[in-house]
């Protein structure tokens, strides 16, 4: 029988059409139900993260040894057999920062050192409280936990002074939901609330200041969420410059928070690059979304290049111990890679945009300079966000 012609009685249950195949060619709905075993289920998520089929053979080994190749293969139109570009440079862009986060940070981070690190819920139902006592009693409570915490026994001056800082944290937080309540605010902590005499050069210092930000323009929310990073910004930064056994604590949390933050900022640099790639290939009249794809697929050769360098990381800190000579050999494997990287890069510049060496090296250095301080001022901005949770 003829593959197009239509089964008899099999219609599609969304319009009633007859069925031609696997999508019925009315409305375009599949044959395929939805209610399925959960093992099914399992299946259609990984296929629709990653697509695990012989794709990934077809396109790991050409994306990391043949510079170029996959680019041109997709501007060709021969993409079925390939891993699209932005689920590739995706994926490994989460499982390369995963994995670094890992090697310079343990995964499991403690909530606060000495609960130095108020609760965001807490803080978030002082900004849905609806009456000035509701507030008030929330706020109380709070405190009442923070000055349990600083009076355990064997607490640190630089952990009771963290600990002040997070009751400013959330003495702040209260008394903004007061102002817009028309009530009257919450007097400013005394020495006994920070648990330590302010050094007189501290008085007037920002760090002791109560956290304002009044921006017309922005919606309430926003200056809220605003002002709350800041004044864990504040937090974090002061517990690693007074030292002591908080300050440990405080730089875990802003690796954590960077990291929770950089993989989306990389991924807003995808369309930067190619827009820089686009200024300086204006003539070869391509459009955006090729550079985009070259962009998307460089990318995800970093990323995989990253990933391999963190797992041989991890194999050489197990391995060294015991056998040094495997150790060494994984060192060089961890050059070779370092090495390879402007190499590929330079390469398939040079195989898609299809101009001479020596315009192609001035424009990969060029390109390379401005890209490096546009990714820096990126991770700066990552950073900053990182030491605000």
């Amino acid at each position: 029988m003829n593959q197009l012609t239509p089964s008899p009685g099999l219609l599609c249950a969304n319009c009633g059409e007859a069925l031609q195949g696997e999508f019925c060619h009315a409305c375009g709905q599949s044959i395929r139900s939805v209610i399925k075993p959960v093992s099914h289920m399992l299946e259609d998520a990984g296929d629709l993260f990653f697509h695990m089929d012989e794709r990934i053979v077809h396109t790991l080994p050409p994306l990391y040894t043949k510079p170029g190749f996959l680019t041109l293969e997709y501007f060709s139109g021969r993409r079925v057999r390939y891993i699209a570009p932005f689920r590739l440079m995706f994926v490994f862009c989460l499982l390369a920062f995963f994995f670094m986060h890992l090697a310079i940070s343990d995964t499991h981070l403690d909530e606060g050192l000495y609960g130095t690190k108020p609760a965001k819920d807490e803080v978030a139902a002082l900004h849905a409280a609806d009456t000035a006592d509701e507030v008030r009693k929330i706020y109380q409570g709070q405190m009442d936990e923070l000055e349990a915490a600083k009076a355990a026994p064997n607490v640190p001056a630089a952990a009771k002074a963290a600990i002040g800082l997070s009751q400013q944290v959330v003495r702040d937080a209260a008394n903004r939901r007061l102002a817009e309540l028309k009530a009257e605010p919450i007097a400013p902590g005394t020495n006994a609330e920070t648990g330590l005499a302010p050094r007189e050069a501290d008085k007037d210092s920002w760090f002791s200041r109560p956290t304002v930000v009044d921006i017309a323009w922005l919606p309430d929310v926003m200056t809220r969420r605003l002002a709350l990073g800041i004044a864990h910004f504040k937090a974090n930064i002061a517990q690693v410059m007074d030292g002591g056994p908080g300050k440990n604590e405080a730089i875990r949390r802003i690796v954590e928070g960077f990291f929770s933050v950089l993989p989306q900022t990389l991924l807003v640099m995808i369309p930067v690059f190619a827009l820089i790639l686009k200024l300086f290939y204006v003539f070869k009249r391509r459009l955006y979304m090729e550079h985009v794809i070259v962009a998307l697929h460089s990318h995800a050769f970093l990323f995989i290049s990253l990933l391999g360098l963190m797992l041989l990381g991890f194999a050489k800190h197990a391995i060294e111990p015991h056998v040094a000579l495997a150790g060494k050999a994984i060192g060089l494997v961890q050059a070779a890679m370092w090495v390879w990287m402007p190499i590929y890069l330079l390469i398939m510049q040079k195989r898609v945009y299809r101009q001479g060496w020596p315009m192609t090296l001035l424009k990969y250095w060029l390109i390379g300079s401005v890209y490096f301080w546009l990714v820096l001022f990126a991770l700066s901005v990552a950073a900053l966000i990182g030491a605000s949770h």
